[in-house]
This record gives structure tokens, C-alpha cells and sequence, in this order.
């Protein structure tokens, strides 16, 4: 027999973008796995480089207990506001928060093939992040426009991969794949945006922000520490209380600041998917079903992981017919 009809098969997992709904790659990890499947390749766009960075430093069990232990006021507590720099938020907490459970290496030097989609700003090009420090790509993946700061990387600033290839299917070809499974988050989500808006407890309440800014104001007994300490605590204030004003409006479909920014993203990630994966589709497509978990509802983990799971279970047949390959990594 031949070396080639010795080779075996590679399998490459794409984890595309979806803000507070990618926690579901959690499940479809632990799903596949289940079944026997353990992908050669992992390529993942902005939350699935995440999940994805997590599974390739074996931190998947400690990404997921911390996860689901996130309620709303350690959400807010990690979203670090500020005008400048080119997003609401900075990102510092939160990647603070994340260099904790997710162990930092370089890129190169994992034990099997990783790489994370960003976007260069100036170019609009399609940047595939595959050397270097993991947690750097990460942040570059996730700079969510308008929400998160973008990176400067080699001269270059990055912000999300969702913007130009949200279900990287083509990346993890590029890197050997021989079949490729693709996690699309966005397949359900047009027409969604403001449906859950009345759904108690997704929102923080101006208790829960008043609460929060007691917390955090600045204890040093320096004049200008407390002033700029009082200016960041009232745009937080302001902020969180639009998102809350927000959910409010049940009687009327006007949609406010960040139900257009969501939308506005779920657009743009849904038509780019859908030209992507015409042009290149996956041989196996799962769709976990999480409209109903909005843009930055990362408190929903448990049921988002859920979600991941069943998305797997509807797909059995299709992956059972790739067979058990348990000893790849």
C-alpha cells in the first residue's frame, strides 16, 4: 500500500463570529469529542479565536467553568469604558480577565495548528494571525467596531475578523485541511435584533450600575484621582443606563444605539457568511440556533453552550460518516 493511502484524513474546525453567542463553541468541542472527533486544524474568528485558543492550550475546562459563573455585574465590571482610542471600550479588563484562565504562548510553538482572522483598519484586508503571541491574536480577532479599541500589530491596526471572514472555512483549508466543519453562529439571527428585548434580566438595571459605580469610585484622597475617577464613573453611568433604557422599550420596535450597532454587525457577518461559504463551502455546516442571545449577553453562557451541543447532535449522521479520530490533536 502506498504512503498516500496511508495518509490519514485531516480534519480542521472553523469557528466563526458571534459576540455572547460564541460561547457556544464550548459545547461543539465537547460535542465532537464525544463523537470521536478531534480536529488537526482549528482556525476561529474573533469569540471562536477565543474558544478556539482556549481548546489549543488545553484551558477549555477552565474557560468554561468561569463562563458560566459570569452573571451581568461581572460583565460590566470588565468593560473598561473610555472615547478614545477608537471604541467604547478598551479592552484591558477584559483581556486581563481572559490572560487568567487562557495560558499566553506563542502561536507557532502549540502542539497543533492554530490561527485566529483579524482585519486590517487601513486596508480592509483579510489578515490570518498565525505566529506570535495567542492572546494578542485574540484581541485583535475580537475589536469589535465601535465596542472595542483596535490593535496595533507590526504597523498595522487590527480590529475584528467578522468583518471580512466570518466562518473561516478557507483559512483552515489553507492551513491542510482535508474536511472542514464549520460553526456559523449568524445562520439564524436577521430579523432578530430586537425580539428578546423584554425578556427579564437581560439588562442591567440602574440599581445594578449605581451598585457598580460605588464600587469602583477612586478611594485615593488626590483632587484631580477623584475627578477623573467621578468623569469615568459618569460614562459608565450614561452608558450602561442607555443599554438598560433600551430594553425598556417594549411598546415601541424603534431600536436605540446598540440594538443598531448589533444589527448592524449581524448584517454585514450574515451577507459576508453567505457569500464566503457560497464561494467555499464547509463538507460539514453546523448551526447552533442562539438568536435569542444578543450581542453582549455573555451572562448566557450556559444556555449558549447548550445551544452548541444540540447543533452538533442534529449534525450526527453527517459526521458520523467521517469516522472516529480520537488520536488526532
Amino acid at each position: 500500500m502506498s504512503s498516500k493511502q496511508h495518509r490519514r484524513t485531516k480534519i480542521g474546525l472553523a469557528l466563526g463570529s458571534g459576540s455572547a453567542r460564541g460561547w457556544s463553541h464550548i459545547g461543539v468541542i465537547r460535542a465532537l469529542e464525544k463523537q470521536g472527533i478531534r480536529p488537526d486544524i482549528v482556525a476561529g474568528t474573533s469569540i471562536g479565536a477565543l474558544v478556539g485558543g482556549a481548546y489549543r492550550v488545553d484551558r477549555l475546562d477552565t474557560l468554561e467553568e468561569w463562563v458560566r459563573g459570569l452573571e451581568r455585574m461581572d460583565i460590566l465590571r470588565l468593560l473598561d469604558y473610555g472615547l478614545s482610542g477608537g471604541g467604547f471600550m478598551r479592552g484591558e479588563k477584559l483581556m486581563d480577565a481572559i490572560g487568567q484562565r487562557v495560558k499566553d504562548v506563542n502561536i507557532e510553538d502549540l502542539p497543533a495548528p492554530f490561527a485566529a482572522v483579524a482585519t486590517d483598519l487601513n486596508s480592509g484586508r483579510e489578515i490570518w494571525l498565525n505566529q506570535g503571541s495567542l492572546l494578542d491574536a485574540v484581541r485583535a480577532s475580537i475589536a469589535l467596531p465601535g465596542l472595542f479599541a483596535p490593535v496595533q500589530q507590526e504597523g498595522r491596526w487590527l480590529m475584528d475578523g467578522g468583518l471580512v471572514n466570518p466562518v473561516p472555512v478557507s483559512l483552515c483549508r489553507a492551513m491542510g485541511a482535508d474536511v472542514v466543519i464549520a460553526v456559523n453562529l449568524n445562520g439564524d439571527i436577521m430579523g432578530r435584533n430586537f425580539d428578546n428585548r423584554a425578556i427579564p434580566g437581560n439588562q442591567p438595571s440602574e440599581q445594578d450600575v449605581d451598585k457598580l459605580t460605588t464600587e469602583e469610585k477612586d478611594p485615593g484622597s488626590d483632587v484631580m484621582s477623584r475627578i477623573v475617577g467621578h468623569l469615568k464613573s459618569g460614562l459608565r453611568v450614561r452608558v450602561d443606563r442607555l443599554i438598560s433604557s433600551a430594553a425598556r422599550k417594549q411598546e415601541t420596535s424603534e431600536p436605540g444605539l446598540f440594538d443598531v450597532l448589533a444589527g448592524s454587525v449581524n448584517v454585514v457577518q450574515d451577507r459576508i457568511t453567505r457569500s464566503r461559504m457560497a464561494g467555499d463551502p464547509p463538507d460539514i455546516l453546523i448551526t447552533p440556533r442562539l438568536a435569542h442571545i444578543r450581542l453582549m449577553e455573555f451572562d448566557r453562557a450556559s444556555e449558549a453552550i447548550l445551544g452548541g451541543e444540540k447543533a452538533v447532535e442534529r449534525a450526527r449522521e453527517d459526521l458520523q460518516a467521517l469516522g472516529p479520530n480520537t488520536d488526532n490533536r
